[in-house]
């Protein structure tokens, strides 16, 4: 069992020139200089520590995320991989993924990330109209969003870029629009998502509003069938690949894999030898991160909570979930789940074959109601 689990890696780098008024995750803005040597040490002595607890197994895929990576200097980009080689157990045929801002200034790095073995780039567009850019306090423009993606596209076979709708005060013709732009710069993977208002957000202390729920779906499924027309395969309710350039790293994520996070806020979740399943929680502090504080929780996941968590990843998949699978990754029988699987496919959530269950699509659609079984 221990060896069939998928191992990937995520590393989090907390600072950004500022801060976007929909962002909730664990970033600071930048002040003054960003202690990057000092943080790249730290971040290698965090792994070296979680290491110890997968048993030298295969890191499949690597993501460095954030706040703004590409803020780091080169040379400190490619300390970090270098260190990571060094350290630790990885795949021939890995991938290595770095978030980047579409702006100008930052281009310039795009052919030294790829010299440095990183080999997918994820762009955060989020939209190419202007208007939308400056609502969402976005530090750039559209021309700078179009021209880094046409560089990062010359250096890159594998490039993503992030798109959103339902912003505040779009039109239906404006979030269709985005997605025809998206189309016609033909980039390998689309990840187009539905803005979410956070608590913890400027857009929530405004309360901030955004397009109705009718609106919401009819932008969806119009932009779905545009995507999927061009040639571009929905896996997960938010992703669109070309062929063979599914996001391995996400993937793993969303099939219940195991992965290490290092780095400030950085979550991580680790299967032992005898089948516990290990959450990890980071310090979020940059300062005390780097103090050496790194892990601030780490607690084994109950029964009841591995069940919901398994299916709340894994219905996020457009494709078949194995029964098998199951078994090996949460180390609980089939049995033990049945009348959850009977009221869903009661409710038409679910599918149920010899070996595998399937969403439907009122499953997908009602997401939310089907995983409420699972919490019962």
């Amino acid at each position: 069992m221990f060896k069939l689990i998928p191992m990937s890696l995520y590393i989090h780098i907390p600072w950004c020139l500022k801060k976007c008024e929909y962002c909730d995750f664990n970033v600071y803005v930048k002040k003054n200089d960003i202690p990057e040597h000092e943080y790249i040490q730290h971040l290698l002595q965090d792994l070296e520590i979680d290491l110890k607890l997968i048993d030298n197994r295969e890191i499949q895929t690597i993501f460095i995320g954030g706040g703004t990576p590409s803020l780091f200097q080169n040379k400190f980009i490619q300390k970090l991989i270098q260190g990571i080689k060094k350290r630790a157990l990885l795949s021939n045929s890995i991938e290595i993924s770095i978030e980047a801002n579409p702006k100008k200034i930052e281009t310039k790095n795009f052919i030294h990330y790829r010299e440095s073995g990183i080999n997918r780039l994820s762009l955060g567009i989020q939209t190419f109209n202007e208007k939308y850019l400056k609502v969402l306090g976005r530090a750039y423009n559209t021309e700078e969003a179009i021209d880094s993606l046409e560089i990062a596209q010359k250096v890159f076979n594998n490039v993503n870029i992030d798109i959103m709708y339902g912003l505040p005060s779009q039109s239906f013709n404006d979030a269709l629009l985005d997605v025809h732009h998206a189309i016609h710069y033909n980039p390998s993977h689309i990840s187009w998502y539905q803005l979410m208002i956070e608590p913890n957000t400027i857009f929530y202390a405004k309360k901030i509003s955004v397009p109705k729920e009718n609106m919401i779906l009819k932008t969806c499924y119009q932009g779905d069938k545009l995507l999927k027309k061009s040639g571009y395969k929905k896996y997960e309710i938010s992703s669109y690949s070309k062929p063979n350039y599914i996001c391995k790293h996400n993937l793993n994520y969303w099939s219940f894999g195991d992965y290490i996070g290092i780095g400030c806020g950085a979550h991580g979740k680790i299967t032992t030898k005898n089948g516990t399943i290990i959450r990890t929680v980071k310090n979020k502090n940059p300062y005390g991160f780097m103090q050496g504080n790194y892990t601030v929780s780490a607690h084994t996941v109950s029964r009841k909570d591995i069940i919901f968590e398994y299916f709340m990843n894994t219905f996020r998949l457009y494709n078949p979930i194995s029964k098998k699978k199951f078994t090996e990754q949460t180390k609980i029988c089939e049995k033990k789940i049945k009348k959850y699987i009977d009221i869903a496919i009661q409710e038409g959530y679910l599918i149920d074959t010899l070996k595998y269950w399937n969403t439907t699509k009122k499953g997908k659609k009602f997401l939310n109601s089907l995983l409420e079984i699972f919490l019962s």
